[in-house]
């Protein structure tokens, strides 16, 4: 980047962070910490929505759409209606038991085995997904730029911890506001200047019947394929079932709309999201296309991690040329074909015939990829195959001005912090109320509760700067990290239904329900080809299922038995 790339880059996030640090009044105890009744419905709005669109939102949804089109949108369609569900019954229940965590609720309807269940789950699950969420932009950053991943790593991993621990859940919302504003902000810069990046002969109308004539305009699709995973049935049940368990149950969420003025702030907050967030992945996606489009025209890289293809090269040099030189002739071969189908649209003359030679020569591109990343993999075993998630760093690189490269890159960043600083939050308060607190028996003073609630959530963002330096790139980023949500949330969330629904059901019926549900969503992640949206579903349902037959078997046991 250049000096003013820099500037930018800087300033974008020592405002954010110091202006929310600043906004925040100073804590007095741990319920002040974690759980401000003071924010209004847009900060809620806003610090949810921030929480869920972290960097590998930016970084791995436009590769997304530019590899795969705008199918990936079909996850959010059950969204909407779990805002409503979590509206209308989940915070009034919530607000009348006074919980400072999701879990305490639990404790409330079932016993205190059932409450740590689910907050080991939790921590579990969160603990590893926030490593993931600071490893995703470093490995990338560092590849692109030449840092060094180990300290990008900590850089964001402290920052990120420094202003939680200091701040604490309002110090979290605040700058999330600011952040959320900045990431709105440049992804319309993005997609402008995707767009005027196009050829001057390509309309937008154009690049949409371009993308849809490559097979990526399929932002719906009601075939019922159990081993797709994106499709309208997938979303509408699946994606109900995680959205209602990741807004409902989880932590990291529940403490954004507990932290609300009233019930109302809250609900408004959360109705917020249900309405804009199906848009704004939308648009992810479809920057991902237009990035998809630019490339029909202009010479795309022949693998997007630059740095894996020339470590490749070190020892395959011969291949690697030669599939350099037959990634140029098909990229010619598609531009011809492309621009042809543009002026077919304009005449009206023999448009299929174009369109079919254009979806040959798009299938020759990838038939180069594919050997690209067989290539990869022989080379640098154990090393990522999967360069979509360098799809959108690369192209900003490449063609965006100086000065807005900074920008998008304190776009990405602020991503990072803000689903990562909330999770952070989110696991300190967990360790601390539902696990140190519940086992000490004894409260603790005011004071020794603060000082705990910071000593526990800095440790978990030393834990998690630990699990980044440790992961792996899992296939595509954003669908990593919902598959590893997706093989807990469906159990969490059985319990919150059984405790809602099922005033009759117990513990000792809830919690074997639970062991054996989760059992069942781990193998089948092993061992069969289900598409993880439905691990959401069979989670959940075989909770309550064997909850309510266990329960009723017991109500069938002779007294003296039971």
């Amino acid at each position: 980047m250049k000096l003013l790339d820099w500037i930018v880059l800087v300033s974008t996030l020592a405002f954010i962070v110091i202006y929310g640090t600043l906004r925040v009044r100073r804590a007095r105890d741990m319920t002040s910490y974690f759980h401000d009744q003071s924010l209004r419905w847009p900060t809620i709005g806003l610090s949810i929505m921030a929480t869920q669109a972290s960097a590998i939102t930016f970084l791995s949804t436009p590769g997304q759409g530019y590899e795969d089109g705008m199918r990936f949108v079909q996850f959010y369609f059950g969204l909407p209606l779990a805002m409503i569900v979590i509206s209308a019954y989940f915070v009034p229940i919530y607000a009348r038991l006074g919980v400072r965590t999701a879990y305490e609720y639990l404790e409330h309807r079932f016993d205190a085995r059932v409450r740590y269940f689910g907050a080991v789950t939790f921590l579990i699950q969160r603990g590893l997904a926030t490593g993931v969420t600071i490893y995703a932009p470093a490995i990338i950053l560092s590849s692109i730029f030449g840092w060094s991943l180990s300290a990008t790593n900590i850089a964001i991993g402290v920052v990120v911890t420094a202003y939680t621990v200091l701040g604490g859940t309002q110090a979290v919302a605040e700058t999330q506001k600011q952040q959320m504003i900045v990431m709105m902000l440049g992804l319309l810069l993005a997609l402008t200047l995707t767009i005027v990046r196009l050829p001057e002969a390509v309309s937008l109308p154009q690049a949409v019947k371009l993308s849809g004539a490559l097979g990526r305009m399929n932002p719906v699709s009601f075939e019922l394929a159990f081993e797709n995973r994106y499709n309208f049935w997938s979303g509408i049940t699946g994606g109900f079932f995680l959205a209602l368990a990741y807004f409902g149950t989880d932590q990291s969420q529940v403490q954004r709309y507990l932290s609300g003025k009233s019930v109302t702030e809250s609900r408004l907050g959360l109705l917020f999201n249900g309405i804009f967030k199906i848009p704004m992945q939308f648009l992810i996606l479809f920057i991902g296309l237009m990035v998809f489009v630019f490339y029909l025209f202009e010479p795309s890289p022949l693998y997007w991690n630059g740095e894996a293809l020339e470590r490749a090269r070190q020892t395959h040099a011969t291949e690697v040329s030669a599939l350099e030189a037959q990634h140029q002739r098909a990229f010619e071969a598609r531009k011809q074909a492309a621009l042809a189908y543009v002026d077919a649209l304009e005449t009206d003359r023999a448009t299929q015939e174009r369109k079919a030679a254009l979806q040959a020569t798009e299938r020759a591109v990838q038939s180069v990829h594919r050997e690209t990343r067989a290539l990869i993999r022989r080379a640098l075993p154990g090393a990522d195959a999967n360069d979509t998630d360098y799809v959108f760093l690369g192209f900003v690189r490449q063609n965006v001005p100086v000065g807005l490269v900074g920008l998008l890159i304190a776009v990405i960043l602020c991503a990072a912090m803000s689903s990562t600083a909330s999770e952070l939050s989110a696991l300190g308060s967990i360790t601390t109320i539902d696990l140190y607190q519940r086992l000490r028996g004894a409260p603790v003073s005011p004071e020794r509760g603060l000082w705990l609630s910071k000593v526990f959530t800095a440790l978990w963002g030393a834990l998690a700067i630990g699990f980044a330096s440790f992961a792996a790139l899992v296939d595509n980023l954003i669908e990593a990290v919902n598959i590893l949500g997706s093989l807990f949330y469906g159990t969490t969330l059985g319990l919150f239904l059984v405790g809602f629904a099922l005033p009759w059901v117990r513990a000792s019926a809830v919690l074997p329900a639970a062991c054996v549900a989760q059992s069942v969503v781990l193998l089948l992640y092993f061992v069969s080809k289900l598409g993880f949206l439905w691990y959401n579903v069979v989670g959940a349902l075989t909770v309550v299922v064997l909850a309510v037959l266990l329960q009723l078997a017991r109500n069938m046991r002779p007294r003296s038995q039971a």
